[in-house]
């Protein structure tokens, strides 16, 4: 079984430290950050399952942080705060996070919770990756071995580049990326400020996957954003 990394943000080095040793008991490899900045650091270079998230820290606070991942991620995050009313776990839940621990806290009851989210989550990515070379969202399949794409039951035939965009967006279901994000993901170059190759071949894209292009199922553009795929149907 491929092994699981879980990010633990607390700007108190001995829960860090307390929660490390219990989750590094249950088999999982543990990385550590002192804040919300050292967290989205480590996220850019390490390859994270889950996310256990203080509130109150310096720098960069738990709440920023939590917002600015989920611009980008949707792995669980399961957030501590020492804050127990019933409205700081609603707006802690409401910024994205998935479970809402108040200190101070079992750890048992931590490492229990840890466990229910890992198991929602690889449940989750078993349904949008079938296998690994295979995406699926709604009726489209996407197989990045063969480089097939069908929808409906439909084969599509799509050009190199418009299928590394499909893959793309459907490998980050429900995150926007920005004309320029995606220029350079794809074409691996700077991006020019008039340039509107990417816009143009999101046409092309709709034009083959979408029954209607003017109201597009799969390829949502958000205005003065960038485009998405949706993740649920």
């Amino acid at each position: 079984m491929e092994e699981i990394t879980i990010l633990v943000v607390d700007d108190e080095e001995e829960i860090r430290n307390l929660i490390a040793i219990y989750l590094q008991n249950e088999g999982y490899r543990v990385l550590k950050a002192a804040d919300g900045v050292e967290a989205l650091e480590m996220l850019r270079r390490e390859e994270v399952q889950l996310l256990i998230l203080d509130v109150m820290m310096p720098r960069m606070d738990g709440i920023q942080a939590c917002l600015k991942i989920r611009e980008q991620q949707h792995l669980p995050i399961i957030m501590l705060s020492a804050k127990s009313q019933d409205m700081d776990k609603i707006y802690g839940l409401s910024t994205g996070a998935d479970d809402y621990m108040t200190k101070p806290f079992n750890p048992l009851e931590l490492i229990a919770r840890v466990k229910s989210q890992l198991r929602r989550y690889m449940k989750l990515n078993q349904v949008s990756a079938l296998r690994e070379d295979e995406l699926e969202i709604g009726d489209l399949l996407i197989n990045t071995a063969t480089r097939g794409v069908k929808v409906s039951g439909r084969d599509v035939k799509l050009t190199p580049t418009e299928f590394a965009i499909l893959e793309l967006l459907a490998r980050h279901p429900g995150v926007v990326f920005s004309t320029e994000h995606i220029y350079e993901r794809v074409w691996k170059e700077s991006f020019g400020q008039s340039d509107n190759t990417v816009m143009v071949h999101i046409r092309k894209l709709r034009e083959k996957i979408e029954e209607d292009t003017r109201k597009p199922r799969y390829i949502k553009t958000v205005w003065g954003v960038g485009y998405k795929i949706e993740n649920a149907f």
